[in-house]
């Protein structure tokens, strides 16, 4: 080959034998290891990898002491090894190194941490303790922890621009309660605003201080592609930086993945489904609030905490760089955060709410569920003791509501069953003995009687 090279000039000549001396040279050293007689021996191959990359596959994913490993970074790596020794075939060959390794590296699942923090620079424990030494594990943050106070002031004046002042605690709370793999607070954060308020900018940031441990994606998609779900084990947030308005038509996977202390099943195109670890929380900002076509139970909205933002001032000048400054101070927002942390385990996982995110979410459950409006009027229904009215003249009563205030009426069964779901709430008690109209007895409620006349709406 070098014969080749006489008519080449000098420079490139020069250039082209470094090259082949390195490839070589690394030749000599591979085939001593893991290469002879034109073979690699796959077994050895990846003995050596692991020598040089300790790595841990759990449930056919990698982890390092950095956390979770995405295949195409080991893929990366292992063609670095082979390219020295191999000149045809390389592609399937790595993907066939990829599928031993994973075998060689096979590991019993890591435990799931929440006393610890694992960052950057070693590992910091909630107690106080912060060690340098690092160990396998889920997951590890691209920030350093330094012992000193958080002072963050490019974010915390951004954040008073921003949110009310009431409100900075609880989002605080809930960036800190996503740097720990725990569900125990079962709440997901809504952020609502108008738009160009720059209040996706908290993705941002958080996508600094978490690095690979968050996932950017959207609810309808988590609730109703089968395959997402999967997508989410081993990560500590997702992001929804733009929720759509339309309703879920589901809520089922929504609801569980915000209260999950277990492990649910996840699926994976062309493999076979498995039992993992989720504990991802869910950080969605938006135009308007999480509603559900049919779930307007209690249970839905008690899982959210919904903030919203402060109008855009009309003389207000916006700064380019305004996401590059905050991110420099990644370090120092993830100690604040770790104050947010702190408290919320100290209130034992309740969060600090606001007067106003408290009306906001009582807000969103009534805009979700007119019934709860219907309940509170007057001049339709009253509520008192030793009454009664059958399912079908409260409903009657509900439809001339809902025509008188341009409302779109529920089904009856759906205002059956908020009836039946909230029967402490109203004082109420469903019967299957209401006297009816025609004189025979049928389903209704105890404590609660219409004030319409009833033949005068069909």
């Amino acid at each position: 080959m070098r014969n080749e090279w006489k008519n080449i000039d000098e420079t490139t000549r020069n250039r082209l034998e470094e090259a082949l001396d390195q490839r070589e040279m690394n030749f000599k050293g591979y085939s001593q290891e893991w290469f002879e007689d034109g073979q690699i021996d796959e077994v050895a191959f990846c003995e050596n990898f692991l020598q040089r990359m300790p790595l841990k596959c759990i449930n056919g994913i990698f982890f390092s002491y950095d956390g979770m490993l995405p295949d195409s970074e080991v893929e990366k790596e292992i063609y670095r090894m082979v390219k020295p020794v191999l000149t045809k075939g390389i592609s399937k060959k790595v993907k066939q190194l990829l599928e031993v390794l994973k075998l060689e590296a096979y590991s019993e699942e890591l435990p799931v941490q929440m006393d610890r923090i694992h960052v950057n620079n070693g590992t910091y424990f909630l107690n106080g303790d912060f060690t340098e030494k690092k160990e396998f594990c889920l997951n590890r943050l691209p920030v350093n922890y330094e012992m000193k106070e958080a002072k963050p002031e490019r974010w915390l004046q951004f954040l008073s621009e921003l949110l009310e002042e009431d409100d900075i605690p609880t989002l605080q709370e809930y960036m800190g309660y996503c740097l720990i793999p725990s569900n125990k607070a079962q709440k997901l954060l809504i952020i609502l605003g108008k738009g160009g308020e720059g209040k996706s900018r908290i993705g941002l940031v958080m996508r600094k201080i978490l690095g690979t441990n968050m996932n950017v994606s959207n609810i309808q998609k988590v609730e109703h592609n089968r395959f997402a779900r999967a997508d989410l084990e081993y990560r500590l947030l997702m992001v929804d930086d733009d929720m759509k308005l339309e309703a879920l038509k589901d809520t089922n996977y929504i609801k569980t993945i915000v209260t999950l202390e277990d492990k649910m099943d996840l699926e994976r195109k062309s493999k076979q489904s498995v039992q993992g670890n989720l504990y991802v929380r869910f950080l969605c900002f938006g135009n308007g609030s999480l509603s559900a076509l049919h779930d307007r139970s209690y249970g839905f909205y008690r899982r959210q905490i919904i903030l919203t933002v402060k109008d855009v001032p009309p003389d207000r000048v916006d700064d380019p760089y305004l996401i590059e400054k905050l991110q420099r101070e990644a370090d120092d927002i993830f100690l604040w955060c770790l104050e947010g942390l702190k408290r919320l385990l100290k209130n034992k996982y309740r969060f600090t709410i606001s007067e106003r995110a408290k009306k906001n979410l009582h807000e969103a459950m009534e805009s979700g569920n007119n019934i709860i409006a219907f309940m509170q009027s007057s001049g339709y229904i009253r509520l008192e003791e030793n009454t009664t009215a059958t399912s079908k003249n409260l409903y009657q009563a509900y439809g001339r509501w809902c025509e008188d205030n341009t409302e779109k009426p529920m089904s009856a069964k759906s205002f059956s069953g908020y009836l039946k779901e909230n029967e402490k709430k109203y004082h109420i008690h469903y019967s299957t003995n209401i006297p009816s109209d025609n004189g025979k007895n049928a389903r209704g409620f105890q404590g609660i009687h219409t004030q319409i006349r009833i033949d005068s709406y069909r």
